[in-house]
């Protein structure tokens, strides 16, 4: 529909005001010459690489070295996860872009060698706060990241209450995320939400909001919450270009494996909150058995001592603090100083 008629070039997607023409913003904001994505990101790689990628939720740096050890490849930092265990508070919009940005630095130092993507959630604002947005990811060593276009205050996926922004103005956020990309090494995933508004006709809005999105400017495009194992397919046969799920369990949609859901067509997914649901009920556990017999009765549960130091690297710390000077009796590392030139 909003994609027949003439397509403009580049310069009108993010002020398509100064456009002479009279068709609707939405036509105006599609690039002339494809949607000036770049198809040789890491997660394009990825993508080529493993037909269909999985890609973990981590919250922490703590829970992406875990995610490392155990050998994946991606990680996803979910606003879900951080603004539980970073404020505690459940995915209301209050989590800040700034602060997911500390977070993500946090991580990506974390696991230089793993490719991590962001939710990005609706940006921060206008065009101009996405822009940073995407720029401070970009900066803190993301290698992608997701936009959607819910109503500020934004929730989570599965609850109820949401609602979308227009099509348009979602249009010129994507287009705008992809200007500040630029020829950077960042894979932008277009999120729509709109499944949730009617029982109808949500989903048709958004295979038609998810395949638009695409053309302005997204690497791939992702419908939030499809009801049934039906609906994923369908949208596995009308969604064009790369197309992304997301598994959680005890949402609305039905879970699936990855190798079912690649059959159907996808080629990215998420499981956001898996690693923070059992990282939470392992919490639960352990403190209640700490608060009711006075000690952990399930020790199989925990690492050791020895294991966990293993795991955050502490024996090559200790050999670099020593590589420097600060051990005894070890081979030191000798740096010569030029002597001052002349006496203070």
């Amino acid at each position: 529909m909003l994609l027949s008629g003439e397509r403009l070039h580049c310069h009108a997607c993010l002020n398509p005001r100064r456009s002479k023409s009279k068709q609707p913003a939405a036509r105006q904001l599609i690039s002339c010459s494809g949607n000036g994505a770049s198809k040789h990101t890491t997660i394009h790689k990825l993508i080529e690489q493993n037909k269909t990628l999985l890609i973990p939720g981590v919250h922490d740096a703590l829970s992406a070295k875990v995610l490392a050890h155990t050998g994946h490849v991606s990680a996803f930092v979910s606003g879900y996860a951080v603004s539980a265990t970073l404020l505690g508070e459940p995915d209301v919009g209050l989590l800040t872009p700034p602060e997911m940005a500390r977070k993500t630095s946090q991580i990506c130092m974390s696991i230089p060698q793993i490719p991590v993507i962001v939710d990005a959630d609706t940006g921060g604002g206008n065009v101009l706060n996405v822009q940073r947005t995407i720029k401070q990811f970009i900066a803190a060593g993301a290698k992608g990241c997701t936009l959607e276009d819910q109503k500020w205050p934004k929730k989570s996926g599965s609850v109820r209450g949401k609602e979308v922004i227009g099509m348009d103005e979602h249009i010129a956020k994507v287009a705008a995320a992809r200007e500040a990309i630029g020829d950077a090494d960042f894979f932008l995933i277009a999120r729509t939400d709109a499944r949730a508004t009617s029982s109808k006709r949500g989903l048709d809005e958004a295979i038609n909001r998810a395949n638009i999105y695409l053309e302005a400017g997204a690497d791939a495009s992702y419908i939030e919450g499809p009801r049934s194992i039906e609906e994923l397919k369908i949208i596995g046969q009308r969604q064009k270009g790369l197309r992304a799920s997301s598994m959680i369990y005890g949402s609305t949609t039905p879970l699936q494996s990855v190798g079912e859901l690649s059959d159907m067509g996808y080629h990215l997914v998420f499981r956001p909150l898996s690693a923070l649901y059992a990282a939470t009920k392992t919490l639960i556990d352990t403190y209640a058995q700490m608060l009711d017999a006075g000690k952990v009765t399930d020790l199989e549960q925990l690492l050791t001592f020895d294991q966990f130091n293993a795991l955050v690297g502490m024996e090559d710390k200790l050999q670099y603090e020593e590589k420097y000077g600060r051990g005894e009796g070890q081979e030191k590392l000798h740096v010569k100083v030029p002597g001052l030139s002349r006496p203070i």
